[in-house]
């Protein structure tokens, strides 16, 4: 039977869901295709605000990669705006000279953002705030320096103004209301958002009316002058007032629109073939901008495609303000009315307000500011219309003191409804996760996030869904029985590193302050592992706190029984060279070292260092250019590598050079426990490729990729990842295993123990078969080591921490003087 064809006119995110629910129903419908305006694949627009601050990339809030519309059979074009609908002959036609026909055609073009019709608007310099490419333009700016101004204190102008401080760029904020966000929040809570962003260096300027972008006589922007006459300096002006649907396309094919396109219940226009969904759709008279009432425009028009008889009958929307450390949540009406009535709770000291609005002993508006976590249940009991006369004296105090005590926060998500909304990003309600987990077997948050996307995009619900587990699964989830870090926390490793980067934690002491460490100053099992975390999350920010290392990775050497040393120059591969072997040579003359002995990983260390003498060694060492081999290292160590083809009868492929390139581009890669690596020019395997962390064997078709080997008090044998065709897809794929292992992996977990734990197949399928997994992995590590690759041994002998060097009666001495 023939498919019907299906276009699709725009590629953000209610299609997409719109997808997600039509092939979830009936995968062999429709022939689909898809014109996208923008050059790239779906993305989650939620999630521009952290893609701006520098928090995620663009990687990271890609919803469908290439492989999915290819997995599917879906036909994108990208960069190809539609310019025409002809309705009679069922075709349209991109700018770009791309005609196609359809038998059903949904309309998904969005809004465009408004510009306010200024005096000199069209600056170089002036920008707007709504897509991916405005977000470019947005960092290549910021990386120029100077000020911000951004027009609207709204949802997106703080947003917008979050990211670019964090950016580095100095903030002014113009908003032409008393109060910022008037439209979701009442002016108590505006004022203490404006003073949490003036906190933060923000300036903020309400009652403000722009008058004039002034050009600095080369077309570009130099300042802002307001109605009052008072003047801005300015880098870029960034318009974040409001939204309009973009219904011009509609319009001119000859369907019935207002502000935006005309839609029915059945989503469908004037044209019973063409439906319209998103944010250039007016429903009822109303057009929505937020998320929410787009995912549920999705699943109408994907039932109704399929013939079915859904209604979409309008929404109630909650808002949540998307920047990192703002604690904010507004739903319905919370206008002043004398058929109304507020009940209001102020901690002054926690920076807490909370009101709720009621009209005939029903909630019809909440704002929540400083305390959000009962967000979710207000807005059901609101959208409900539930009687809250029984609960009224309580009901301030949150959903675990109904009934006069507080309740086990579990009792009171089982107590939720099916329908109530958990994830408000994705719209995402109880049912449907509790259904997930029960229906696919889920036990963990990663695998309630993949089949549901519930706590993917912003991750403020994450706490509920993980009670939501726990009320589902029973003691198969158990939150509580997760083995804390250290004695100082009640948070096992999984939970801090999901907090580092929720929070955007960035010291230790700021860990230990927002996840309540029990100590001051944590201990000797959570400072080494807290410091990897934050090594490992921002590579760029973090500054490596030596004193929360073991010894060994302090002082850069491995110390010994009797308090000396042993060192191990870095020797690429395992080759060396009669020039390499001379200076180690004069090095353990001239510092009267008494053992020298090779190493299982092809080196050559020199015991008996006296610690003093560490500096004065190294820096011989390095004048012959060897660097740190980080024999002590929890990061890579060695690659040990056979001859291969160059000189063995038996090598299928050059594995020393192969080793020496993997050595030379992963190493100063800190991980989760040590790495070794090998590569085996045959499968005779002469560098024992396959009890390695990750191992290489070269076969006549390629390069046999094998992880999780162990060869010390545990043993076993690697388990193949793939086969690849080069070398450069060697180094890709090694490096994209190890980032995922080292954004994935517990402190002190070696690689086979982390492996176990995701298990292998979910390894393979986003390593092997996930192409843009793969690549986003390999270019964080990429990334990652643009900060890591810095020889220790160079730092110490420039004197960096040469405290650490000094013997101890010097110490004493200087302390007596």
């Amino acid at each position: 039977m023939t498919k019907k064809k299906l276009v699709i006119v725009g590629n953000g995110m209610a299609p997409g869901r719109m997808l997600e629910h039509l092939f979830d129903k009936d995968k062999d419908a429709y022939d689909v295709t898809i014109f996208n305006a923008e050059p790239r694949v779906n993305y989650n627009r939620l999630m521009l605000s952290p893609v701006l601050s520098g928090e995620k990339t663009y990687e990271d809030i890609i919803t469908h990669g290439d492989t999915w519309y290819a997995e599917n059979g879906i036909r994108l074009h990208k960069s190809s705006r539609i310019s025409e609908i002809d309705r009679t002959g069922k075709t349209v036609t991109s700018e770009n000279g791309v005609t196609a026909s359809y038998d059903k055609l949904v309309i998904a073009t969005g809004s465009s953002p408004f510009i306010i019709p200024l005096p000199g608007k069209d600056l170089e310099g002036v920008l707007t705030y709504r897509d991916l490419d405005d977000v470019d333009r947005m960092l290549a700016a910021a990386r120029g320096g100077g000020r911000a101004v951004v027009i609207g204190g709204g949802l997106l102008g703080l947003e917008a103004a979050a990211g670019l401080k964090q950016q580095g760029m100095d903030v002014t904020v113009l908003h032409l209301m008393p109060t910022l966000m008037e439209r979701q929040l009442d002016p108590a809570a505006g004022f203490l958002l404006e003073e949490e962003f003036k906190s933060r260096g923000i300036d903020v300027l309400t009652r403000a009316n722009s008058h004039e972008i002034v050009d600095d006589g080369t077309g570009k922007v130099k300042a802002i002058r307001l109605d009052d006459g008072t003047e801005i300096e300015a880098s870029i002006v960034v318009m974040a007032v409001g939204i309009r649907p973009s219904a011009d396309l509609a319009r001119s094919a000859g369907l019935e629109t207002n502000r935006g396109i005309l839609v029915g219940d059945d989503m469908r226009t004037s044209d019973k073939d063409i439906f319209a969904l998103g944010e250039c759709v007016e429903h009822r008279g109303l057009c929505y901008g937020l998320v929410a009432p787009l995912y549920e425009m999705a699943e109408v028009i994907a039932d109704n495609l399929l013939e079915g008889a859904s209604e979409y009958t309008g929404s109630v929307t909650a808002t949540k303000l998307k920047v990192t450390g703002v604690d904010l949540y507004s739903a319905g009406d919370f206008a002043e009315g004398e058929d109304r009535e507020e009940i209001v709770l102020r901690d002054a000291a926690a920076g807490v307000y909370k009101r709720l609005v009621l009209k005939d002993n029903t909630i019809i508006g909440a704002v929540l500011y400083g305390e959000t976590a009962d967000g979710p249940w207000f807005f059901d009991l609101l959208k409900k219309e539930t009687d809250v006369s029984e609960m009224r004296e309580t009901l301030i105090f949150g959903q675990a003191y109904q009934g006069g005590a507080p309740l086990d926060p579990t009792v009171a998500v089982a107590a939720l409804p099916d329908d109530a909304e958990i994830c408000g990003c994705n719209g995402i309600c109880k049912g449907k996760i509790v259904t997930a987990i029960k229906d696919k077997g889920l036990s963990d948050l990663d695998g309630v996030r993949a089949h549901t996307k519930a706590s993917a995009s912003c991750g403020t619900c994450t706490g509920l869904v993980e009670q939501l587990m726990q009320v589902t699964l029973g003691d198969a989830y158990n939150p509580a029985a997760v083995t804390p870090m250290c004695g100082c926390t009640h948070l096992g490793h999984d939970d801090v590193r999901r907090l580092i980067v929720s929070k955007e934690l960035k010291s230790i002491p700021s860990v230990m302050q927002e996840l309540e460490w029990t100590t001051s100053g944590g201990c000797a099992k959570c400072r080494p592992a807290l410091n990897y975390y934050l090594v490992s999350d921002w590579p760029d920010e973090y500054a490596d706190d030596y004193q929360s290392r073991f010894i060994n990775e302090r002082v850069h050497a491995n110390i010994q029984k009797d308090g000396t040393y042993s060192v191990v120059p870095r020797m690429w591969g395992g080759m060396t060279s009669s020039d390499e072997l001379r200076a180690i040579a004069d090095v353990v003359d001239k510092f009267d070292i008494p053992a020298v002995k090779c190493t299982g990983g092809q080196r050559i260390d020199m015991l008996g260092v006296k610690k003093e003498d560490l500096p004065a060694v190294w820096e011989d060492l390095g004048k012959a250019g060897f660097v740190s081999g980080q024999a002590y290292a929890k990061g890579l160590r060695t690659v040990k590598t056979c001859v291969g083809s160059d000189w063995c009868r038996f090598g299928t492929q050059d594995s020393t050079g192969l080793g020496i390139k993997l050595e030379k581009f992963m190493w100063g890669s800190w991980t989760p426990a040590k790495l070794k690596l090998a590569v085996s020019g045959c499968p005779r395997n002469c560098s024992e490729a396959t009890c390695k962390d990750i191992g290489i064997i070269c076969v006549e078709s390629g390069y046999e990729i094998h992880y999780a080997g162990a060869a010390g008090l545990e043993i076993q044998g690697t388990v193949v990842l793939g086969l690849v065709s080069s070398e450069e897809e060697v180094i890709e794929y090694v490096s994209a295993l190890t980032q995922m292992y080292r954004e994935q992996g517990r402190y002190l977990e070696r690689i086979y123990k982390w492996a176990k734990r995701i298990g292998h197949d979910e390894i393979r399928s986003q390593i092997m078969d996930d192409a843009d997994k793969r690549k986003a992995y390999f270019e964080r590590f990429v990334f990652s080591q643009k900060f890591a690759q810095v020889d220790p041994w160079s730092e110490r002998v420039s004197g960096k921490d040469k405290h650490e060097f000094n013997p101890m009666a010097v110490l004493q001495a200087e302390a007596a003087e």
